[in-house]
């Protein structure tokens, strides 16, 4: 069983038995991320199942960038996955290491495949290699620059790195099998010429390794026990295998497959995110609409909640579509626990207690929450003039509208119940105010006559109040699976996922906020301070979440 009583996935237990049976000493994982975008979460199952494998069995975890591809790869995002990695609550071993610190080596050993007749340099264009390469049901076809002789591959592979041809002109390729079942296998691409500064390196080198090539011997010089990849690269283990093989590599590393994070409602294609980011659909990266950590954060989900999900999500090797809702249950379920209760007016309505002294000020006290002592009281200033949501008041309304219509009551959270006498409307009819009465010795008591009010509504004091900017973010994507089956992800994207609120009223307390608060606005959601935007002249909150699934046909309005 793991540390939480849960059944051992079946990585846990491999590294398991590789420990008892003396297999491994220690564990060694590796999370390996591209720096060509920000990571989304898809990526945080990973990092919460690379780094936790080891910090849960006593080992360590590397983290490295896998920068093979300079033409998409920037200083800003090596810098973004720093961060995301550390507010997830993990820490690598370590400095950040890259697949460029092992350029050196991977060319010596791509020299030592040459001499011994297993790579060769192909003139193929990319296209006349995909058709040489055959299909499924199709072996493929020797490139006719195969039999190559090794002193001609080693003076090639030298003017390749010497610059001496243009991108595209020829490639390294590793010699294997192009009638192997498995197409990664037949004589796949170890490096390919592309004239791009490098983000690490500069412009020391023109000639770059492949994924396939770089990845699996990264993994060897660094000593990874458990190389853990998503399923999508269980074809690749074989080619993974083959290097480790032929290579005098230091170590010999395993390859593991997982299922990938899929949520129903997102979009996790780098290329799609960037997409939007660079369309301006998103305002950034760090939109608190993305499925990006950076995002997410911005937003105001824990770090706790997202590793709480990775561990509902589970660790299989089948893929599947886990539902955004369990995403959103664990951020409420963390929220509701620890986030202090405040009260905000988003859309104010003015309500004048006719009958309370014009001079007189009170101040009550409320919990910080309600099942938290170790949370300081609020202190809730109280006077004649008010504000309340304009959703609490109608003219007239039905049955099952419990707030308040002239003549009918309702308790103030925290202070007394008043009673709804007229609506004060401008020239065009528009509902400016509302005269009411509060009923005395309310406070705490039920009014005296008998007459109970049917609901309980926030307020704020209009002598004493914040006003902010409130920010009702939701689901970018009102399509389930927005880029399915052909679709254009775009024409899926949700127009109310975000909505802009100024002259919100918030109580005092809020004034105290800082961009590590998540607040239970009461009866409105859960918000933060929006990293941003927000200042101490105009505070910005944006909604974390609703208090309920709204996406959900079986809730009920409030």
């Amino acid at each position: 069983m793991s540390e939480t009583g849960r059944p051992l996935n079946f990585l846990e237990r491999i590294v398991q038995e590789d420990l008892e049976s003396g297999k491994i000493t220690r564990v060694k994982t590796r999370f390996p991320p591209e720096p060509n975008g920000y990571l989304h979460i898809g990526h945080a199952k990973s990092i919460w199942l690379n780094f936790g494998l080891a910090q849960n069995y006593g080992g360590e975890c590397n983290l490295r960038m896998d920068d093979t591809n300079p033409a998409k790869e920037d200083e800003e995002y090596v810098e973004a996955i720093q961060r995301d990695v550390q507010w997830l609550g993990y820490q690598w071993a370590g400095k950040v290491r890259y697949a460029s610190d092992y350029f050196d080596q991977l060319y010596e050993w791509a020299l030592y495949l040459i001499r011994a007749g297993k790579a060769y340099v192909c003139d193929l264009s990319a296209d006349e290699m995909r058709e040489y390469r055959g299909t499924l049901t199709e072996a493929g076809k020797n490139s006719p620059y195969r039999e190559r002789s090794v002193e001609e591959n080693l003076a090639l592979f030298e003017k390749m790195r010497a610059g001496e041809f243009e991108e595209g002109k020829c490639a390294l390729r590793a010699k294997i099998d192009m009638s192997a079942p498995n197409i990664n296998l037949r004589d796949p691409v170890l490096y390919r010429i592309k004239k791009a500064s490098h983000h690490q390196t500069g412009d020391k080198w023109c000639i770059y390794p492949s994924y396939d090539y770089a990845h699996g011997q990264s993994d060897a010089i660094e000593g990874i026990t458990h190389s853990i990849c998503t399923l999508e690269f269980a074809d690749h283990r074989p080619l993974y295998d083959w290097f480790i093989n032929q290579l005098p590599v230091p170590a010999e590393p395993h390859q593991y497959e997982f299922s990938r994070l899929n949520v129903n409602y997102t979009v996790t294609s780098k290329r799609k995110l960037k997409q939007l980011v660079d369309e301006n659909y998103v305002d950034g990266w760090d939109d608190p609409r993305m499925p990006t950590i950076a995002g997410m954060r911005r937003r105001g989900f824990t770090p706790k909640a997202l590793r709480d999900f990775c561990e509902m999500a589970g660790v299989t090797k089948t893929d599947g579509v886990v539902e955004i809702g369990v995403l959103e249950h664990a951020i409420r379920e963390d929220l509701n626990a620890n986030s202090p209760r405040a009260m905000c007016v988003l859309r104010p309505l003015k309500v004048i207690l006719t009958n309370y002294p014009a001079e007189k000020t009170e101040v009550f006290t409320a919990p910080g929450h309600p099942q938290r002592d170790d949370m300081p009281e609020r202190q809730l200033p109280f006077g004649r003039e008010i504000y309340i949501d304009q959703e609490d008041f109608r003219e007239s309304a039905n049955k099952q509208y419990k707030r308040l219509i002239p003549g009918r009551r309702v308790r103030l959270r925290n202070a007394y119940v008043i009673e709804a006498q007229e609506a004060i409307k401008d020239n065009t009819g528009n509902i400016i105010a509302l005269h009411a009465t509060y009923i005395e010795d309310t406070h705490g008591k039920d009014p005296a006559d008998g007459i109970k009010p049917k609901a309980v509504i926030h307020w704020v004091a209009a002598h004493a109040h914040i006003d902010c900017e409130v920010r009702l973010y939701d689901r970018l994507f009102a399509d389930v699976a927005p880029d399915a089956g052909g679709k254009n992800f775009l024409e899926c994207i949700n127009p109310n996922s975000l909505e802009i609120l100024q002259g919100c009223k918030g109580e005092m307390g809020l004034s105290k906020a800082t961009l590590e608060d998540r607040y239970q606005f009461e009866r409105e959601g859960y918000f933060i301070l929006d990293a941003r935007y927000s200042s101490v002249d105009k505070p910005v909150f944006n909604r974390v979440i609703g208090l309920r699934d709204t996406w959900d046909k079986a809730a009920q309005p409030d």
